[in-house]
């Protein structure tokens, strides 16, 4: 069965949060997803306000953008969530928004470089093991944590072009698509990540989670239209969807045709009801999913 999620945009302040994950737990919706966009909300912070908020509903964040984190806190923070909430969060790192990295003296040559190199040492420490390296960007020198995970924790990778692509089929347990992905996007991402685990030798399950734009209500056709064109991505075909709770399920069975495990109905920056839209994403376009 395809899973199913929201996400609480960052466009919202931070206190609305509180309602809006008891929301989602109540409404019974399998996943809740939130974004650390500079300069608005601390993705690590809010994961845990979430997780102590509800009890079954699984949070993601996707993603945290690793040029701003060093690996080893990186790696303390996640473990801290997994034995605090087993089983319960979802964490994605990826390259960020490398305006955002500029403007905070983050940014690198080689974000591919640094990504491989954060993925590779994230893991190993998740695992429990003690970790010393000397890469171009990541440097540790016997480190390992006192509380590691204690079980198996996936690490996703927000990845959009070729190289990002094949890398989180090398290096990630799962790849996270923005909502810019149409479904022809999704199998050519399919097919990247395969490559790049079939070049790894790896045989392992690997999930795919996209973002799909949705709007749904009276006005929903021009939102979703307006927030396309903001974003650049008014041209590219079949992308985002407005309408009712069926017009949505169906864009969702298209992405999970193409390769999606995980689709996240993304909400439009301007949606004027966004307990409402996950109400609805959970009472009425989750019944209509397979």
């Amino acid at each position: 069965m395809t899973q199913l999620g929201a996400v609480f945009r960052p466009q919202l302040p931070p206190e609305r949060l509180r309602d809006i994950a008891r929301l989602a737990e109540d409404s019974g919706l399998e996943q809740l997803w939130l974004w650390e966009d500079c300069f608005r909300e601390g993705g690590v912070s809010t994961a845990a306000a979430a997780l102590a908020w509800s009890e079954r509903v699984r949070i993601g964040v996707g993603l945290l953008p690793v040029p701003l984190r060093n690996v080893a806190i990186t790696a303390m923070e996640v473990a801290s969530l997994h034995r605090m909430f087993p089983g319960r969060a979802i964490v994605g790192v990826g390259h960020g928004v490398q305006d955002w990295m500029g403007q905070v003296g983050a940014r690198v040559e080689s974000p591919v470089t640094l990504l491989r190199e954060y993925l590779d040492a994230l893991r190993a420490l998740l695992r429990g093991e003690r970790v010393s390296v000397e890469g171009r960007y990541v440097r540790l020198d016997d480190v390992a944590l006192d509380w590691p995970p204690t079980g198996a924790v996936p690490v996703f990778a927000g990845a959009t072009g070729p190289r990002s692509l094949r890398l989180a089929g090398e290096a990630a347990d799962g790849t996270i698509l923005t909502a810019g992905t149409p479904a022809d996007g999704v199998r050519r991402a399919r097919r990247l990540v395969d490559e790049g685990r079939e070049s790894a030798g790896r045989t392992d399950p690997h999930q795919v989670v996209v973002y799909l734009l949705a709007a749904t209500g009276v006005d929903a056709a021009a939102r979703l239209r307006a927030e396309l064109a903001d974003e650049g991505l008014a041209d590219v075909p079949d992308l985002g969807v407005a309408g009712d709770a069926g017009a949505v399920a169906k864009a969702v069975e298209r992405l999970a045709e193409a390769g999606a495990d995980t689709v996240i109905l993304q909400p439009t920056g301007d949606e004027p009801d966004p307990e409402g839209f996950v109400r609805f994403v959970a009472e009425e376009v989750r019944p209509l999913v397979s």
